[in-house]
């Protein structure tokens, strides 16, 4: 699903990620992790998808907003099990959105 955001500016998160073989609860913990971002200040949508790599692209209000979302106590555990047992490789990016524009098809 495409995330219905505000008129910029507002800030994206992307996470970028090539996970490891095993699952042992990562999907489990994903869906919690994207239902406890939708309940803190300053969210405003998610969009998703994984193949070979996987991008995750949340959008946030503000920069405070972010770092809040970082040091949510769950959100640390998610990140340390990312670490231990998940990915062989992540990387975050943090952007400011300044323009946005989108197409719908009228099919």
């Amino acid at each position: 699903m495409i995330a219905s955001t505000p008129k910029p500016p507002y800030y994206a998160v992307i996470f970028t990620s090539i996970k490891k073989e095993t699952d042992d609860g990562y999907n489990t913990m994903g869906e919690k992790m994207i239902q406890l971002a939708k309940e803190q200040a300053g969210f405003l949508g998610v969009e998703s998808a994984r193949n070979d790599v996987g991008i995750t692209v949340s959008y946030w209000a503000t920069l405070e907003d972010i770092h809040q979302w970082k040091q949510h106590t769950e959100h640390l555990i998610a990140q340390q099990y990312g670490r231990e047992k998940w990915y062989k490789f992540y990387c975050t990016r943090i952007c400011k959105v300044e323009r946005d524009y989108s197409f719908i098809a009228n099919n």
